[in-house]
């Protein structure tokens, strides 16, 4: 006879063995390890809550400080490996198989312990791939997950970050798995209900606030003249040409310089309201000048940004806030919004090859992509037509009935031809590939694939892949915005020249932009304490960003 609820009795089991550490659901942060001894299995899936920002730090110390010989051989599902502790798991062979979608800090260390044989690798996922593996094949046993406040009835508060939350909550929750929350304290109401308490098995009053990464903070001060003459030529040579009014950034100075051009340069061109005007998008500080002067009209955001809690309950009308007014941010809905609803991805990347490949793997390390694939696809199952999206299509195609036409998202990389250390952006081939065969991985970690970007803007021109008729023509163009680097200076001149005669190669002088005007006295903000001017005082910048 089949057993329909052996799922339902295991899960039983493990509430009632911690239920010995807890007091009703609350255990402290101090019997938080016998808590996760008493409650996993070997071979679980373990779902701990962190991407590139806000992390269950305090259940990943736990985790780590478990004893290996009563778990072992977990199979973490997480977004993020961001805290030593999340590798630090395998190294005491607590965890042993993993599945995830960004490394940022820890990428170094996670490639020397992947070539090392250390990490039983899945894949690299796109956080929206992730999550949909969690109701598939990926369901988490255990989710470890962390939020502002919770009552002891375990109804949750996430504050501004909700993020991750719902989306790892219900998987687990609804597919007889338990559910741990640390918050970072217990009180008698909570001010808005994220989570309900019935999904919560057990809260854990943890010792300090959780780690949130001000990942989306880029310092004006910082910006180069360079990255103001690749944001000019963004503006006036992609934003403007196709109306683009729906869209997201990426996180690097480049996009935060298109910003802060906005109000200035965007004002310039008369372009106020015919671009940048609704946003999938983390509240970016740098975002501040555009909102004042009332270029934006709605931001959804997949998380918050430390220091921009009191801008944002001041500017409702503007950011997605609950009743209580902090934001609510969902990454699985705001991923979404970034693949179907937006008509432009705009972002960075650390390596090129002819095609127009992407990776931020390279040989010293593993960076993960997290939403960037996502973001920067061209989405097959979009059926609504905006101008943008169909200018872009009819570029691409230019055979067949017009009623058949796919409309094209546009995909850009911003990159400059030599990254940090003069190490070369565009390469013969991606180091991606190389990781994939010492560790026997099927597929190649890319990051954008060739097929999906549209256009690559360098400090040397745009290249316009949508106009390129076979691939000799887009290595051309690819070579052509490639700056002093090998790619670039193994160009055919002819080739190059007949392409920017046909628009799809376009220099600065091309799009009427004089070089030397590409002074920093563009940016709306210079500083730090500029944003802070702007945004009337509201935005309070993390100390690091503050030397005033």
């Amino acid at each position: 006879m089949i057993d329909w609820r052996s799922e339902a009795r295991l899960r039983e089991e493990r509430i009632a063995a911690g239920h010995a550490c807890a007091d009703g659901k609350v255990v402290p942060a101090t019997r938080a390890v016998e808590l996760l001894e008493a409650v996993l299995r070997p071979g679980d899936r373990v779902c701990l809550e962190g991407d590139n920002q806000k992390q269950a730090d305090c259940l990943a110390r736990a985790l780590a400080a478990c004893d290996s010989s009563k778990v072992h051989d977990l199979h973490m599902v997480q977004s993020g490996i961001v805290l030593p502790e999340h590798l630090d798991v395998f190294e005491t062979g607590i965890a042993r198989r993993l599945d995830y979608s960004y490394s940022g800090p820890q990428g170094a260390r996670i490639a020397r312990m992947l070539y090392g044989g250390q990490i039983e690798l899945g894949a690299v996922h796109t956080y929206l791939e992730l999550f949909a593996r969690y109701f598939v094949d990926l369901t988490p046993n255990v989710a470890l997950i962390a939020g502002v406040s919770a009552d002891r009835e375990g109804n949750l508060y996430t504050g501004p970050n909700t993020e991750d939350t719902p989306t790892v909550v219900e998987a687990t929750a609804f597919k007889n798995g338990v559910v741990i929350a640390q918050v970072n304290e217990i009180v008698d109401h909570v001010p808005r209900i994220d989570i309900p308490g019935d999904r919560i098995d057990f809260v854990v009053a943890a010792d300090r606030p959780f780690y949130v990464e001000p990942l989306f903070t880029r310092d004006p001060a910082a910006m180069t003249e360079t990255q103001v003459l690749m944001a000019m030529m963004a503006i006036k040579g992609i934003y403007a040409e196709y109306g683009i009014r729906r869209l997201n950034h990426g996180i690097g100075f480049g996009t935060a310089a298109i910003e802060l051009l906005l109000p200035t340069y965007g004002e310039r061109l008369g372009l106020k309201g015919r671009i940048a005007t609704h946003w999938a998008l983390n509240p970016h500080p740098t975002l501040i000048p555009a909102i004042e002067s009332g270029w934006v009209q709605q931001v959804h955001c997949f998380g918050s940004e430390v220091g921009m809690d009191r801008y944002i309950r001041a500017r409702p009308d503007i950011f997605f806030t609950g009743r209580d007014g902090s934001l609510r941010s969902n990454r699985a809905f705001c991923q979404t919004a970034g693949l179907y609803a937006c008509d432009l991805f705009i972002g960075s990347t650390l390596q090129i090859d002819l095609m127009g490949h992407s990776s931020t793997v390279t040989q010293n390390r593993v960076a993960g992509f997290g939403g960037a694939p996502n973001m920067g696809s061209d989405p097959h199952g979009r059926r609504h037509p905006s101008d943008t999206w169909m200018k872009a299509g009819r570029e691409a195609q230019v055979t067949g009935d017009p009623m058949l036409m796919r409309g094209r998202k546009l995909v850009v990389q911003l990159v400059e031809t030599f990254g940090d250390k003069l190490v070369p952006t565009f390469v013969e081939r991606l180091d991606a590939m190389e990781l994939a065969r010492k560790t026997g991985l099927e597929l190649a970690p890319v990051m954008i694939y060739a097929d999906d970007v549209t256009h690559i803007v360098t400090e040397e021109g745009i290249a316009n892949l949508l106009l390129c008729r076979d691939a000799d023509e887009r290595e051309q163009a690819i070579r052509g915005v490639a700056g002093y680097t090998e790619i670039g200076r193994g160009r055919d001149r002819a080739k190059v020249e007949d392409l920017r005669a046909r628009g799809i190669v376009r220099r600065p002088e091309d799009l009427g932009i004089e070089p030397l005007d590409a002074d920093r006295a563009l940016l709306a903000a210079k500083s730090i304490k500029d944003l802070v001017h702007w945004s009337g005082g509201l935005y309070e910048p993390p100390a690091k960003f503050r030397n005033w």
